[in-house]
Parts: C-alpha cells; sequence; structure tokens
C-alpha cells in the first residue's frame, strides 16, 4: 500500500508556501513537533533524535510536498513511523537463568533501602520543624549556603540564623522518629 505524499487539490496552481524554506518550518514548529515526540517516547533525549530523523526525512521529501499547509501531518506521520521501527527493531538482552544473580554489595557496607528510610525520615522529621526554622536548615545544610548568605536571602540577621539553626537542630536530635538511626 502506498500513502501518497501531501498534495494539492488545486487545479495544478501551487499556493504560496506558508514556509518558504525548511529551516524557517523547523523553526517555527520545533517545539510543538517535540512535545509530539516527547509523547511518543520516555527519554528526552530519545525525543530529540526522533525528531531529528524524522525532520532528515522530511527534508529529503520537501520538494515533494506540494501543500506545505500539511507538513505537520507529514512530519507527525514520519514520527509515528520511526518510533515503531525503532520499537520493532529493539534488541532484548533478558535471558532466563535458574539462579537470579545477586548485586554486588555496596563499599561501607550500607544498604540502599536503609539509606532510603534514612533520608525519609529526616524529611518527615524537617517538615515538623516551624516554617522560619525549617527554611534556614534547608538554605544552611541542603543548599550548602554559608550564614551570611542564608541571613541575606531570608533578609534576618546572622546572628538570627545561627540561634535558629541551633534551635532546629536541638530539636531534630530529641525527634523520636530519627532516635532510631542513633
Amino acid at each position: 500500500m502506498t500513502t501518497p505524499v501531501c498534495t494539492s487539490a488545486s487545479n495544478g496552481m501551487r499556493r504560496p508556501a506558508p514556509y518558504p524554506s525548511f529551516a524557517s518550518y523547523v523553526r517555527a514548529r520545533q517545539p510543538v513537533l517535540l512535545r509530539t515526540a516527547r509523547s511518543l517516547t520516555a527519554n528526552p533525549s530519545d525525543a530529540e533524535d526522533l525528531l531529528q530523523t524524522a525532520l532528515a526525512k522530511t527534508y529529503v521529501a520537501w520538494e515533494r510536498i506540494e501543500d506545505h499547509r500539511a507538513v505537520d501531518g507529514y512530519v507527525r506521520r514520519a514520527l509515528l513511523n520511526t518510533r515503531t521501527s525503532q520499537w520493532r527493531k529493539r534488541r532484548v538482552d533478558e535471558f532466563a537463568c535458574d539462579e537470579l544473580p545477586e548485586p554486588e554489595p555496596l563499599p561501607g557496607g550500607t544498604d540502599p533501602a536503609e539509606q532510603q528510610a534514612l533520608h525519609d525520615a529526616m524529611w518527615r522529621a524537617i517538615m515538623r520543624l516551624p516554617a522560619r526554622q525549617r527554611a534556614m536548615v534547608v538554605l544552611r545544610y541542603y543548599e550548602d549556603l554559608s550564614e551570611a548568605q542564608t541571613a541575606e536571602v531570608l533578609g534576618v540577621s546572622v546572628g538570627t540564623v545561627k540561634s535558629a539553626v541551633s534551635r532546629a537542630l536541638g530539636k531534630l536530635r530529641e525527634d523520636p522518629e530519627l532516635d532510631v538511626v542513633r
């Protein structure tokens, strides 16, 4: 089955092209086409590659496309066909085996699940702090700002930052949920 390239229904007369060149078309429509490509793939980098491949196919056919108002449909079809071809050609490197391979232990003997549990418990404890103390702790220890920078961002004195952070750390030390970690 052959699919005709976008043709004009007029009586042989060409209409003025809304896009005088392929480059002007790409400049005008790239954001919209990239959104379409992102809807076809899970990875933004794969979407950019997919769009580039579809635009290369469109460039080859640019002179054959009579009605440039239908170019979006042509490019969308090229996106879909290219993605379908990529999906069909994908290589699966999974093999059935008798025993599941065990992952290599991490250096230091730290368990990722325990690290995540600690991280979650810490955030819950921080979220229980008053808003001002929470902001200062986050700026000081998560954003790694100095006391002077934290004071400048919040519009308070350095002494206020020092005392509020000290009180916040005291509350975190007394938090019963974090007591299990100690």
